[in-house]
């Protein structure tokens, strides 16, 4: 290997080093899991390299080859967990047991067959383990991506990139001493690729617990409970909002989202697990409104959406079943303070969701617009679809299928 090559291959160790010692510190700082995370990435990462290069002294290529295919299937398989695990996908505990037991019998079966085969073919076994778990990554990550989640961006870039340095690297394995050096480095810069983006994964899970553990510690008297606008600041945010559709004559939209059941929570499991539900609710709520849609918190448990100038009824009815859906997903519940124990938490919530959907006239008065709605999402409990609305025809609060398509005006 010329020295060229070398040099990127050097940059990318590199890169693995300050990946393991930002893991230290955040173990140091008591975040373990994603500290072990991280570092086991980076580790993993960097093992795969060195055996793939053929730097390890080893001197008989048939015992270097079965190695090397050997390490594609473990690599493929741990890295997969973690990945997942970085993902949130193995919270629950069932979930992991089956996902860690059967990606373990199939890497367990394919090392036992890889002995049974040529070097050659044990190593093409190894590389079809790992193509299978780059798809079902991908296919995990494109999900959260979608879902507008920014870990989920992160994995699909790191999935992309590591995939290139795969393919290099087995290719390199195959044919060692053929692969020129630009291959070199774009499987070395794709390598760095791949750390930097678990690296930002890992902050991106360490600052979501460090702004979780604050809003259970401090409660609604910080309002990055919510990240929303206070109950206070919600009222300027609608006077204002009425205040200009009473100038331009134009309608606004009005959703209110309750939560039902905040409270039996706190009594059953205390404040921390009230916070830390409201908490992930705001959050699924912010990711699920599109841009232009304003927010704030109404009370202790409810948040109000304005739609300006709505320019079709069926906007805010799909908005609405789309928030519904949300936000009825469970919460695997974290009651602890310590931030290595807030995800470790097997209690699932499930919120009780209820939206109320109108079209307020601009010549409303903003209190009565904002309690209609409020009284239509309360009553939303009630029904099997969560969403409601007023029937002006029956003269009532009345249920809004997702195939509806009624004028939501008040």
């Amino acid at each position: 290997m010329d020295s060229l090559s070398i040099g990127f291959w050097g940059a990318f160790f590199g890169a693995v080093g300050l990946v393991l010692l930002a893991g230290l510190l955040l173990f140091l700082r008591a975040a373990r899991r994603v500290a072990l995370t991280g570092a086991l990435s980076a580790l993993i990462s960097g093992f795969y390299v060195l055996v793939f290069l053929g730097w390890l002294p080893l001197a008989d290529p048939v015992l270097r080859m079965r190695l090397q295919a050997g390490t594609a299937t473990v690599s493929a398989a741990v890295l997969g967990m973690l990945l997942f695990w970085m993902l949130g996908q193995l919270r629950g505990r069932r979930r992991a047991a089956l996902a860690v037991a059967a990606t373990s019998g199939l890497a367990l079966a394919l090392l036992v067959a890889s002995w049974l085969l040529s070097p050659e073919s044990a190593l093409a076994l190894g590389a079809a383990m790992e193509a299978l778990m780059v798809v079902i990554a991908l296919v995990g990550a494109v999900g959260h991506a979608v879902r507008g989640e920014r870990l989920g961006w992160l994995a699909v870039a790191g999935v992309g990139l590591m995939s290139v340095t795969i393919a290099v690297l087995t290719r390199h394995a195959l044919q060692p001493g053929r692969t020129a050096w630009q291959l070199h480095a774009l499987a070395a810069l794709s390598g760095m690729g791949y750390v930097t983006m678990m690296a930002a994964a890992m902050w991106e899970r360490y600052s979501y617990l460090i702004g979780l553990r604050e809003v259970m510690r401090l409660g609604p008297s910080f309002d990055p409970v919510t990240r929303m606008r206070s109950h206070a600041e919600t009222g300027v945010m609608v006077g204002e909002a009425f205040a200009r559709g009473g100038v331009d004559g134009l309608p606004l939209g009005v959703l209110v989202v309750s939560l039902g059941n905040l409270q039996a929570l706190e009594q059953l499991h205390g404040r921390s697990a009230y916070n830390h539900g409201l908490f992930i609710c705001a959050g699924r709520l912010r990711r699920t409104v599109p841009p232009g849609v304003e927010m704030g918190r109404l009370g202790e448990d409810a948040f109000l959406l304005l739609v300006r100038r709505p320019s079709n009824p069926r906007l805010l009815i799909d908005l609405a079943h789309q928030v519904a859906r949300r936000l009825a997903k469970p919460v695997a519940l974290g009651t602890s303070r310590d931030l290595a124990a807030l995800e470790a938490s097997h209690t699932e919530w499930v919120a009780d969701i209820g939206v109320g959907v109108m079209v307020a006239r601009p010549d409303m008065r903003p209190a009565l617009a904002v309690n209609a709605a409020r009284a239509m999402s309360r009553t939303a409990w009630s029904y099997a679809s969560r969403v409601a609305w007023y029937d002006e025809k029956a003269r009532q609060i009345a249920e809004l299928p997702s195939g509806a398509t009624h004028a939501v005006v008040r």
